[in-house]
């Protein structure tokens, strides 16, 4: 490691203290290859008497390097927070086990007790899990409180490897009599789908003891949903419950409503994008209506909810004193369910709590200009532009998410009917005179970038077949755009 290098990473380490027995080195870049490059980190750890937490997240840290580290902390049996995120950046899949086998040897060496293990952004698969597996079941887990893994990609075996690792630290944790009482677990983006979170469903309904649980975006469907609904019925200090992006659909939703019944110290749900379903929405409204007294937030955006329902939502919401969000944003409410929806919190003095009613409308922006507009009628499209424009009259920023929205179907359009990729294998596209009276009333405002313009004039000067079946309009959006580039 040249000389330099040493000076800036000693420099950087000696602000590394925070207080609190933290030692911190928090997004510095180090990339540590072997023993040698991280020996001034190696001392500062050493001569650190009292380290409680240690933070190594936004550095890269390689096999020998961490083994290195891990010598280190053999003799600190007072750390209880390890802070790892994303720290194997460009190593190996191979390495990563390893490595996490040296510093997780090490704690145990060290006879360290673990409040906080955050491995979270650390893409070492299922093999990764394995890394870490003897940890989590020693005794240096036993005091586990919080255990992020977030976006590692265990899929389905890593998630199994980990429901096992939490069974047997519970197991002994409970035969020594102080049972593992893990409070925060977060594991979202792992595809664990259905087998993976059915066997975590297992570990969560032994311990008991959750306040909070993030599992988002992991391809599970009503099955796994079931099994992690049932498992969330015996926690009954749950605060913060977090299946964003999963698919519920009905009996995956009322399954999560019966456990909800049993749940009185819920704060958050976010059920968001997970296919609720009216049906779904009802069923969690009636719990809403019955419990969770501190209920805070609900998040049931995406979730194909009609405007009926959405308003027996809030309806339901409007009882709560701590409610401060309700999200049902990009439900299928339409332009006059968005209204009423606004109508029915206003009347109950509790408007302020739809959350962004204005991406609501955006939602319904993008629907309508995905809308084919009848041809045969010229003012319908204007009428659609105006009643759009009539939203945001005072948002102007809004108005170039119309554009883009425009903009994407045109290229959509483009790329479908005369890519060299297409070969006659992909869907096309329809192309509506709406579209192109949209955007020729679009160009001739302001906010229309003029470079813009100019690349819309080249290429529909240019596809003159490509707009054959409605070259009125094309000729009233080119004559737009001749005027604007020229202006």
């Amino acid at each position: 490691m040249a000389s330099d290098d040493i000076a800036q990473l000693a420099d950087a380490l000696s602000k590394t203290h925070v207080g609190d027995g933290e030692l911190s080195y928090k997004g510095l870049g180090l990339k540590l290859d072997n023993a040698e490059s991280a020996e001034e980190l190696v001392r500062e750890i050493q001569q650190y008497q009292d380290l409680r937490a240690l933070r190594l997240e936004g550095n890269t840290v390689g096999v020998e390097a961490a083994q290195a580290i891990a010598k280190a902390l053999e003799s600190k049996d007072l750390l209880q927070r390890c802070y790892w995120s994303d720290m194997f950046t460009g190593r190996l899949r191979s390495e990563i086990p390893t490595a996490l086998r040296s510093l997780g040897s090490a704690l145990m060496s060290a006879g360290a007790r673990l409040t906080v293990l955050d491995l979270s952004d650390n893409a070492f698969g299922p093999d990764g899990v394995k890394g870490i597996e003897q940890l989590l079941k020693s005794p240096s887990c036993h005091t586990l409180r919080e255990l992020r893994l977030n976006n590692c990609g265990m899929g389905i075996g890593g998630g199994k490897i980990l429901a096992e690792a939490l069974i047997e630290c519970h197991r002994r944790s409970s035969a020594l009599g102080a049972p593992l009482k893990l409070r925060v677990f977060i594991s979202g983006r792992n595809r664990l789908e259905n087998e993976g979170a059915s066997a975590l469903a297992k570990a969560f309904q032994l311990m008991g003891s959750l306040e909070e649980v993030h599992m988002p975006q992991n391809g599970i469907n009503h099955a796994g949903v079931i099994a992690l609904a049932s498992a969330m019925r015996q926690n009954p200090e749950l605060r913060v419950l977090n299946f964003n992006d999963n698919t519920f659909t009905k009996k995956g939703t009322l399954a999560m409503a019966q456990a909800l019944k049993h749940l009185r110290n819920i704060q958050v749900i976010n059920f968001g994008d997970c296919l609720v379903r009216s049906e779904g929405a009802i069923a969690l409204a009636a719990v809403l209506r019955e419990g969770l007294p501190i209920l805070k937030e609900l998040n049931l955006s995406f979730g194909e909810i009609t405007e009926a329902a959405a308003l027996v939502v809030a309806q339901a919401a409007m009882d709560k004193p701590h409610m401060e969000i309700v999200d049902l944003n990009g439900n299928c409410l339409g332009e006059e369910g968005c209204e009423a929806l606004r109508e029915a919190m206003e009347n109950m003095d509790k408007g302020n709590l739809l959350a962004s009613l204005r991406e609501i409308k955006l939602t319904l922006l993008r629907f309508l200009l995905s809308h084919q507009v009848d041809a045969s009628d010229t003012h319908k499209a204007a009428d659609v532009l105006l009643k759009i424009a009539s939203l945001y009259s005072d948002e102007p920023e809004t108005k170039a998410v119309v554009l883009q929205t425009i903009g994407e179907k045109l290229f959509l359009f483009y790329f479908f009917y005369f890519s060299p990729l297409n070969k006659g294998k992909l869907k096309k596209v329809a192309l509506v005179p709406g579209q192109l009276l949209c955007l020729a009333h679009a160009v001739q405002q302001d906010y229309f970038p003029k470079h813009h313009a100019l690349l819309f004039y080249t290429f529909v000067s240019k596809n003159n077949e490509a707009f054959k079946s409605c070259s009125a309009a094309r000729e009233r959006l080119n004559s737009a755009l001749e005027m604007r580039c020229h202006d």
